[in-house]
């Protein structure tokens, strides 16, 4: 019975590496969003003289938000690979966050990187309002409070998951 358990408990440890498809995927997910990133880019720069004041903040907002996005999927890759995968051999000291991200940060990351791009969606909404009726103002400015009240309820609910980790450890020290 022992033999049975040592196999199932092999055989879900070694299924963590079926993630490395996933992370793959995300990698050339990547460098398709990094073409794409490149057309807005030369778009912007073929029409720098044609744009007015107001389309090229909505330009340049596009290709932050855009680089949010990027930063995203490499924060999930890279963080999620260390944590459920591996740890990186050959990084040394090039990627300082590696090692220090674990579950509840990376999830904290990645909530506060929606609001941030959910902000940028926004303000541009914001900066073409007349194109919208009040009412799609409306649900686009709650959705956003909801992704906002979201991403401050993890971060509190990770600090108490945080502060009764410590709790235990001070009291043994005691």
């Amino acid at each position: 019975m022992k033999a049975l358990e040592l196999l199932i408990e092999r055989i879900i440890l070694s299924s963590r590496w079926i993630l490395v498809a996933f992370y793959l995927g995300l990698a050339a997910a990547l460098a398709v969003y990094a073409l794409s990133f490149g057309y807005k880019f030369l778009k912007v720069a073929t029409n720098v003289f044609q744009y007015d004041e107001a389309e090229m903040i909505l330009a340049m907002l596009g290709l932050i938000d855009a680089a949010l996005v990027a930063s995203l999927v490499v924060m999930v890759m890279i963080s999620g690979y260390e944590n459920f995968v591996s740890r990186f051999d050959e990084a040394g000291d090039s990627v300082s966050f590696l090692g220090k991200l674990d579950a509840g940060s990376l999830k904290i990351k990645v909530a506060s990187s929606i609001v941030a791009i959910s902000s940028i969606h926004l303000l541009q909404i914001f900066l073409n309002a007349n194109q919208y009726t009040d009412s799609k103002l409306m649900w686009y400015t709650i959705i956003h409070l909801a992704f906002v009240v979201s991403a401050v309820m993890l971060g509190f609910l990770e600090r108490l998951m945080a502060k009764g980790k410590a709790e235990p450890k001070a009291a043994e020290a005691e």
